[in-house]
Order: structure tokens, then sequence, then C-alpha cells
């Protein structure tokens, strides 16, 4: 079976008002969008229900970070059980900006995934490697590493609510950008992996999408690679072109 296109857009703490938002939402309610692929925007968690109360029911809503516990003197963080009970789907884990500025292990990345999926969301795991660990030639070794953390404390099961999202930490906000080819060959290396270390049918059916400034002219190729399932898109989401990036498989 075919895996579905996924487009992801990590809205990160963008925009600074309600009205903004009210414009990004506006552009996405009255767009022509492929209804072949699955749709999911992630605005700040103070704009979580208000937007899911507006965009177009195609659309789903993810919240950009949880903790792994359900409630309890956590101070600013948002728990699992809160996210299903306000409907919110998808959450985002070890962005590589949790990863450098708050100091996230792959380990509590991975305790953080597993309270999500036992939670029943669906998570958008985030990996990838700096640019002097893929000029060490080290970027499967270190993609490989924070995947092995989740894979550790998941059952097999549990990868069907898992999309993989391939970041570059070199690629994202710095408008360099993955040639199509090192993208195949990351998202290749990661379904390999998979399937050596949970099984095939998971390295099959888990979507592996690219992102690492994603922008509507360059979309189009990197759509066409065999391992590319989609993209999760930071700054461009907020933006007009977010449209195009979504409709980048569309003939």
């Amino acid at each position: 079976m075919p895996r579905q296109f996924f487009v992801g857009g990590n809205f990160k703490m963008n925009p600074v008002s309600r009205g903004q938002k009210e414009s990004i939402i506006s552009v996405l309610n009255s767009a022509d969008l492929d209804s072949t692929t699955e749709i999911v925007i992630a605005p700040p968690s103070l704009y979580l229900i208000p937007l899911k109360d507006t965009v177009r029911s195609e659309i789903q809503v993810s919240a950009q970070n949880c903790y792994y516990k359900d409630s309890g003197a956590f101070t600013g963080e948002i728990s699992p059980a809160q996210l299903v009970d306000a409907n919110i789907p998808y959450v985002i884990l070890g962005h590589s900006e949790r990863r450098t500025l708050f100091h996230e292990t792959s380990e509590f990345i991975a305790q953080k995934t597993k309270a999500a999926l036992n939670a029943k969301l669906k998570v958008i795991l985030c990996v990838g490697e700096t640019l002097p660990e893929r000029e060490a030639g080290q970027t499967a070794a270190v993609v490989q590493k924070q995947l092995q953390a989740v894979v550790d404390v998941l059952q097999e099961s549990d990868w069907s609510a898992v999309v993989i999202a391939y970041e570059p930490v070199w690629a994202i906000g710095t408008g360099k950008v993955a040639t199509s080819a090192q993208a195949q060959e990351a998202h290749l290396d990661i379904r390999t992996f998979l399937s050596q270390k949970v099984s095939p049918a998971v390295a099959e059916n888990t979507r592996i999408i690219y992102g690492g400034s994603v922008t509507a002219a360059n979309c189009k190729e990197l759509s066409t690679q065999l391992d590319v399932d989609g993209f999760l898109v930071g700054g461009a989401s907020l933006k007009p072109e977010f449209v195009n990036i979504i409709n980048a498989r569309r003939n």
C-alpha cells in the first residue's frame, strides 16, 4: 500500500498576533489543496484550540511539544492527556531546536514519544545531523543513534502512529537545503535502519518526511524521490507558498 504524502507546517514561535494567525488560516481555508495529501499545522500552544476551531476540517492540528507526565507540578508544560482531551491529534517531538536550545536528549525525547503514543497521540519525530557531523561523514550514525533511543522503548505496533521527519540541522532556517540526492540517501538509510531494528513492514509503511528550508521552488524535485514521503515546513508554512508545497505532488 503506498504511503500517503504528508505535509506539516511548523509555525514555531510565530505569528506574534492573532490577526496574523487569522490571515494565515484564511489563505489555507480558501486554497485549492491536494485532497490526497495529509496536512497538519503546528501553531504555538496558545493558538491550538482556536485554530482547530477555525481551520478547514481536512487540515489537522499538532502541538509543537509535550511532556511525558499527564499532570503535575511541571510549570510551562503541556501533557499528552491535555492534548487528547482538546482533540489535538498530533505532537512534534525531538525537533533540533528542542535538542540544542533546550538540551533535550534522545533518551528524554524517546520517553516523551512513548508517553504521547500511550495517550493515543500521533507523533512527528524529528532527527537530523549538524553541519560538522555531515562533513565528518557521520550523518547515518547520528540519525541512527537518535532513532535507536526511540526504538528501545516502543513496540512494533507503536510505529503506525509515528511520522519521522529528517531535518538536517544545517538546513533549518538557513536557506541551505539538502539536494534531492542527499535527502533520498538519508531517508533510505533511515528506512534500512527501521527494517533492521524494528521490522521490514514498519520500514515500508513509516512515512519519512524532509524538513530544512523547504520552499515552493525546491519542493517539486524533492517530492519525486522514492523515500521522501512529504515535508515538515518551517518559515514557508507562514506564507502563501505553503499551498504550493502542500500541492507538490499534484501534476
